[in-house]
């Protein structure tokens, strides 16, 4: 009789529970939508609710100007933030799982310096390391030096001895080396060549377009599914490689394949608007922090939070200096510096 009422009341718990972080998800959700709004709001030219909303839903009522700048300007730019931070968060949070490190992201690990280096080899030479495409040099250039980055990463967490500590330092040196050659491209290049290197090194999203968006949009939703279908696998690897393995978990194959998936989520990214640095680090913390280990409500949380993060910077962006904007990878780095060098001091204290 006690023992199912325990499994009653656990039942109860556990409902609980999910309603708990669904809610959440929802409250998430909610903020995101606020903050896009916000983010089509202002500019250099302000507008009220009534008129975005008027333009984004009734377009052919609002004036002109309003919907050129709408449409043509200010949605693309808010939706690749949206975008952008989401598949940022998702390849950070699905780092820290696959190598069982907080402070595991695109960013830390060195494959957005690749990405970026990758990217700058066709903006600033043309080379195309994928000459059959060549049109899309810079984002393919980007998936391969990240993706070059990622298969190191994995080759060298195989061997024996080697601690996730040992990873994250690994990856600090990738940074380091891949910003050195970065410096050796804009040294060789033209003056040209340099200023769209260093503008585009900054992070920005304003020469985001319809296309570019529909790129990025793609790839998490080529990648999302996959991940959502290993939610309990990557969850199980939580616990350890052994015990993952003693559920039948192929746990080499598994961060394999994720690594291949983040490479996805971070290099077009990088490619399309610059270095943005640490939402894949600070959005999957402030994901697992609101709801927990749980990869059915992680994933969709670290979407939404590294989302929001960056929809927000882009407000702030706008805000810093009055008829200017601000760029958003600075934004982003004063907003993640603090939270990285927290989660260094704290360490022994986070539940890994």
């Amino acid at each position: 009789m006690n023992g199912g009422i325990d499994q009653l009341a656990l039942g109860t718990i556990y409902r609980a529970q999910v309603w708990r972080k669904r809610l959440i998800l929802v409250g998430l959700g909610a903020l995101l939508l606020f903050s896009v709004l916000l983010d089509l709001a202002l500019g250099p030219a302000s507008y009220g609710l009534a008129e975005v909303l008027g333009a984004l839903f009734a377009p052919e009522s609002a004036a002109p100007q309003v919907r050129v700048v709408m449409w043509d300007i200010r949605l693309p730019v808010a939706l690749m933030a949206v975008a952008v931070g989401a598949a940022l968060s998702l390849a950070g949070a699905q780092m820290q799982t696959i190598l069982n490190n907080p402070l595991a992201s695109p960013f830390t690990l060195g494959i957005s310096a690749a990405a970026s280096f990758g990217a700058a080899l066709g903006l600033a030479f043309g080379v195309a390391l994928v000459p059959v495409i060549a049109q899309y040099m810079v984002p393919l250039n980007a998936f391969v030096m990240a993706m070059l980055s990622a298969l190191l990463i994995h080759v060298l967490s195989l061997r024996r001895g080697m601690t996730s500590e040992t990873i994250v330092l690994l990856g600090i040196a990738l940074v380091f080396t891949f910003n050195a050659l970065l410096a050796l491209v804009q040294f060789f290049a033209t003056e040209q060549a340099v200023a769209a290197v260093v503008f585009w090194t900054m992070g920005s999203l304003t020469k985001a377009t319809w296309p570019k968006l529909g790129v990025i949009c793609l790839v998490i939703l080529v990648t999302l599914p996959i991940f959502a279908r290993r939610a309990w696998a990557m969850t199980a690897l939580r616990l350890g490689d052994e015990k993952a393995a003693s559920f039948g978990i192929n746990v080499r194959k598994l961060r394999l394949q994720t690594l291949i998936m983040v490479s996805l989520l971070a290099s077009f990214p990088v490619a399309f608007v610059g270095t943005i640095g640490f939402i894949g680090l600070v959005g999957p913390h402030i994901a697992r922090m609101l709801i927990g280990e749980d990869q059915r409500f992680f994933l969709p949380a670290s979407l939404l939070t590294g989302a929001l993060i960056l929809s927000a910077s882009s407000v702030v962006s706008k805000t810093l200096i009055p008829g200017a904007i601000f760029p958003i990878g600075v934004v982003t780095s004063l907003i993640g510096v603090p939270f990285f060098i927290s989660l260094i001091l704290g360490g022994k204290k986070q539940s890994w």
